[in-house]
């Protein structure tokens, strides 16, 4: 009879300190996750600084707890994936060196984690991954296309040339003077309102898959700047909405292009902007005419930041021999086809 594979995963990249336990790759025993959301408001964005000191406080806090959660204790735990880049690089070494130590002490195998591997990986927590396949990783940092053929392997066919998504929203929130984090605010306020407003859409080059949402930004802000200056109102929902309409655009409209292009079985949403309402419903509504082709959608759980997913992601490179050594260092500029 087989021994059940059970991973521990520890990520700490930006503003979530999170630890958990996954049972062959899918099944989550535990997760837990300490925000840093209400430290960072005030700033309006992360505080590096601030976020390493939060985590060195709640780190051994966060893996105790989820190892309790799960029933379990370092003798059951098969391997530790932690999240080895990118992200900030005082929030990564914190994690990485807990999960140094905890290796050392209890003889337990390694595996560093690629953060957006990670986030792909969280689809498998809900189903079967199908391959070829084509995931849309949309979050704070990152806007990417990533083509797998196979499990462990990323191809970045298309990523963002400027701002990404979640930092686009972000920047867009602050102009509206809406609090941090701004995506869900955008969000909100977008299904209120309707998108009235003439907004670009970057296409780039023909057939190019990469994005780029700074112009969007900076027309957002013109458009604002200069309504006010002609005494004109617009309605913070309608711009909302006209803003959202534009990146889900692009989105949809690329992903749907790799799709053709590729003939690929599965598409997976991934990262903190696949909570998004509009883009979810964007994307369910083109796949429901699209039958040969499984959209996955993972749970607003498993959208941000959390270990889960870095266990799920870990316990396929630890069954395919990967293994990390005490040299581990934190590398905030990882490249994931690099994994």
């Amino acid at each position: 009879m087989n021994k059940d594979t059970i991973v521990l995963g520890i990520e700490t990249s930006c503003d979530e300190t999170a630890a958990a336990v996954i049972k062959n790759g899918t099944e989550i025993l535990s997760n837990v996750v300490a925000s840093q959301i209400e430290s960072h408001k005030r700033f309006g964005g992360v505080v590096p600084e601030i976020a390493s000191r939060h985590h060195v406080e709640q780190i051994t806090i966060v893996i105790d707890e989820a190892l309790k959660e799960a029933s379990v204790s370092f003798s059951d735990i098969d391997a530790i994936a932690v999240t080895e880049g990118p992200g900030l690089v005082g929030a990564l070494l914190v994690g990485v060196n807990a999960a140094k130590a905890l290796a050392f002490a209890h003889g337990i195998p390694l595996v560093g984690v690629h953060h957006i591997a990670g986030h792909i990986y969280a689809n498998r927590l809900i189903a079967d991954m199908k391959f070829p396949l084509i995931s849309l990783v949309v979050s704070g940092g990152h806007t990417e296309l990533v083509y797998m053929k196979e499990h462990g392997s990323f191809e970045v066919i298309g990523e963002t040339r400027d701002d990404a998504a979640g930092e686009a929203y972000d920047k867009v929130a602050r102009t509206l003077n809406l609090p941090y984090p701004g995506g869900p605010h955008i969000d909100r306020l977008a299904q209120e309102g309707q998108p009235t407003l003439k907004l670009p859409r970057a296409w780039l080059e023909e057939g190019s898959y990469d994005f780029s949402f700074s112009g969007l930004k900076s027309a957002v802000i013109n458009t604002l700047h200069n309504a006010e200056q002609r005494g004109e109102t617009i309605e913070p929902q309608d711009l909302a909405a006209s803003f959202q309409e534009s990146v889900i655009d692009v989105l949809v409209t690329k992903t749907l292009r790799a799709v053709d292009e590729y003939d690929v079985k599965q598409v997976l949403l991934a990262g903190g902007v696949a909570a998004n309402k509009g883009l979810r419903a964007a994307l369910e509504s083109a796949f429901a005419e699209i039958k040969d082709v499984e959209l996955i959608i993972p749970p607003l759980s498993l959208c941000t930041d959390n270990a889960a997913m870095i266990a799920a992601a870990g316990t396929v490179l630890f069954e395919k021999g990967n293994r990390g050594d005490y040299a581990m260092n934190a590398h905030p500029g990882l490249d994931i086809e690099s994994m």
